[in-house]
């Protein structure tokens, strides 16, 4: 068998800081949410137990742990359903070219690279000077999806430009109608995709911060309820909240892997059907 180099290991010790990196205070903080009920926010741990999960549970003397993860939960749900359905529409369009094409592409990806507090500062401005309520709802909506469109709009522009529109020939062909193209044709074929584009939608929208920050008004959402509990919750609770919802977002994901894997085993059974059949 042949031996590695030395450059191998010297990488794979890289790789391994780096991972340790990434997730080692997320695990830092998932062992601290399991202290002892006189446990505190750093090592040495003081006891083992479920206390402040059990705690999360109960009426919080400040903050809003539940009502900011509704709020979080919905907002995210909205703008997944909003960025699949603009990301899809703009996909189609940008099929053909246009006047203006370049520019809009460029317009709409513009935000990816403008600083976040700026987005929420104007926005917020916005909605003030017209006369409208800065809300999560509205103000928060809009500003959250100028963060998750330009990821949509980007995957779907991939999708499209490698689609092999011969299918849609082969519809048309057979007299379908350009709503039966679409629906029977080319949205099972872009479907994981658009699973990945709900995914990016979902979890970029439920974990913002900075465009929140200036455009949620009066309610927070839960990533504006964490950095306030941070200046006045001196408790592993703040931790064992952090675990939970890291959890959830695992869960989400798992969920989004699992529709894929089952589409996927879907679009494979009738090819293997007409396999037997021959």
């Amino acid at each position: 068998m042949e031996r590695r180099s030395r450059s191998f290991y010297l990488l794979a010790g890289f790789f391994g800081l780096f991972v340790l990196f990434l997730y080692g205070p997320i695990v830092t903080i998932g062992i601290l949410s399991f202290q002892g009920p006189q446990g505190g926010l750093t090592f040495p741990m003081n006891g083992v137990s479920l206390h402040w999960f059990r705690d999360l549970f109960e009426e919080q003397a400040v903050g809003d742990i539940w009502g900011s993860f509704r709020r979080s939960f919905a907002l995210g749900l909205m703008v997944m359903v909003t960025t699949v359905v603009v990301s899809v529409l703009a996909g189609l369009a940008f099929r053909k070219r246009f006047a203006g094409a370049t520019v809009l592409f460029y317009l709409s990806i513009a935000s990816l690279v403008i600083p976040s507090i700026l987005i929420s500062l104007g926005v917020g401005l916005i909605f003030n000077q017209l006369g409208f309520k800065v809300h999560w709802v509205t103000s928060g909506f809009g500003s959250q999806l100028t963060w998750t469109l330009p990821f949509g709009l980007l995957i779907m522009f991939a999708v499209f430009n490698r689609f092999d529109q011969s299918y849609e020939e082969a519809a048309r062909d057979q007299g379908a109608s350009p709503w039966q193209t679409f629906a029977h044709v080319i949205l099972p074929i872009i479907a994981p995709s658009l699973l990945g584009v709900a995914l990016f939608g979902f979890t970029l929208s439920y974990d913002e911060f900075a465009r929140t920050l200036l455009t949620a008004g009066s309610y927070n959402t839960l990533p504006l309820e964490i950095f306030g509990m941070t200046t006045n919750v001196t408790t592993p609770v703040i931790f064992a909240l952090g675990t939970l919802t890291t959890l959830f977002s695992l869960a989400v994901i798992g969920v989004f892997f699992l529709t894929v894997w089952l589409l996927s085993r879907r679009r494979k059974r009738p090819s293997d059907a007409g396999k037997g059949m021959v």
